[in-house]
Order: C-alpha cells, then structure tokens, then sequence
C-alpha cells in the first residue's frame, strides 16, 4: 500500500467553491472506502485478504502517532477491506463495485443528496429572484393589487427584512392579498398555513379588511389605511375588532338570508 499518498490525501484542506463560497467539509472516511474499492477491483478473496493484513498492519503502525489520532481514513479503509474480504469468501469470484449491493446504495443515495441539494439551490436563486422583484415593486411603490402573491412570499417578506429592505408596504400588500384571498391564498390550506407563516400584524390586518368588506360600505381607494396602522400598532386589539365585528355582522346577515 503507498502510505504516503493515503497521508497526503489526507491532509488535503477543506474543500471551497468560489470565492468567498462557505468551507465544503471533506468526509474522509467516505474517501477510503473509495480508495479501498479501486484497489480492490479485480481482486480474488485471497488477493483481498492479503490487502486487509496490510492496513490492519499499516493502523498498528500509525497507532502511537498523534497526528493521526482523530483520523477517519485509515479505521474507514480496514472496515471496508473486512468487508470485501468477507463478501468475496462468501460469493467466490473478483471483485467488482458494479455488482456490490453496499456500493451502489451508496452512489444512489450520493445521487438522492445531490439532487436535493441542487434543488436547494434552485430555491434559494428563486427566493432572492423574487425577493428582488418585490423590492423593486416597493421602492418604485406599486406593490399592489396589480402585483398577485405567489408561493413563497412570506420568506420573501422574511429575506427583505433580513437585508434590512423591509417596508411596512410589504405587509400591506399581504394583508389585502390574504382578505381578498387573491394569488395562492385563494386555497384554503396556503390560507391556514399563512397563519404560521405571517406574523401577527398581518393576520389582524387581514382579519381586519375581510370584516370591514363584510359590511358592503363602499370604500374608495386608501380610505382603509388605517387598519394597517392599527394592525402595527396593536395586533391584539385589532384582531379583537376584526373578530367583534364579524360577531356583529352575522346575525344582519341571517336575518337578511330569511327576508329573500
């Protein structure tokens, strides 16, 4: 076995992406079994047993030495000669990862993680797409009816914050997307789950606009900005007013159902 490359692979650093990219950490037992694999191709269970007599030589070597004393490769490299050693006593033959039923779990599940990952990726560029989107909307101030919510909104809002980019339009414009019911809140479920999602001021707006609808007064463009402000300033209260005014509303409502 060529120790020195086994060492060297080892104290490769971690792994980084582009610049300024987040440290990938490299899985070194993961990188011995794939070692041990290559070197094992082709081999008979004899030619493999005399591999695993050399790295359980090779780690009673490396016992004492403190550099290696958190070392994952090595204790990884004879667990999988072990392996391979008894996997070919058991079906005779030479070695081959095509047809070892561990290796490929492995690679699809490698394959499972990556597409996840990409799928991670792909959402967050959406997020920030749309995050930026909606900053435009705001700054040039049409964040409006005209501007439909779509699945995902509430992070947006939550990134807009994060990036000290919020305005309380934002939460505005949810609100009236929540009591018009308009975009994705047009399904009930995403109208529920908004509960958990948005926070309490937008709810109590909300709540507070689709009461205020109820009662059929004609309302001109901005007259109800005030429950906004309501909202920000006391969220309680005004989901107390919204709730107080649908209370009022319902018996008006039956009594009118049993005139028609």
């Amino acid at each position: 076995m060529n120790t020195s490359d086994r060492w060297r692979a080892r104290r490769v650093p971690e792994a980084r992406g582009r610049a300024g990219a987040p440290r990938t950490s490299i899985d070194y037992a993961k990188v011995g079994r794939r070692v041990v694999r290559r070197r094992a191709t082709g081999m008979t269970a004899t030619e493999a047993a005399a591999a695993l007599e050399e790295a359980r030589l090779q780690q009673h070597m490396d016992r004492d030495r403190e550099d290696l004393a958190d070392d994952e490769r090595g204790p990884a490299e004879v667990a999988e000669w072990e392996r391979i050693t008894q996997l070919l006593v058991t079906t005779g033959g030479i070695y081959d990862p095509e047809t070892d039923a561990v290796v490929q779990d492995e690679l699809a599940a490698d394959r499972r993680a990556e597409e996840a990952e990409q799928r991670r990726l792909q959402e967050q560029q959406q997020l920030a797409a749309r995050t930026d989107e909606l900053a435009a909307h705001m700054r040039a101030g049409r964040l409006d009816r005209t501007v439909e919510p779509r699945p995902g909104d509430e992070a947006a809002r939550e990134l807009l914050v994060r990036r000290g980019d919020y305005h309380p339009m934002v939460d505005g414009w949810l609100a009236r997307a929540l009591a018009d019911r308009s975009g994705h809140y047009a399904d009930p479920a995403t109208r529920t789950a908004a509960a958990d999602s948005l926070p309490e001021a937008v709810r109590a707006h909300a709540a507070l606009l689709t009461a205020l609808a109820r009662t059929g007064a004609p309302v001109a463009e901005g007259e109800l900005e005030f429950a906004g402000r309501l909202a920000q300033a006391d969220p309680e209260a005004t989901g107390a007013l919204a709730a107080w005014l649908e209370r009022s509303l319902a018996p008006a409502e039956l009594a009118e159902a049993g005139d028609r």
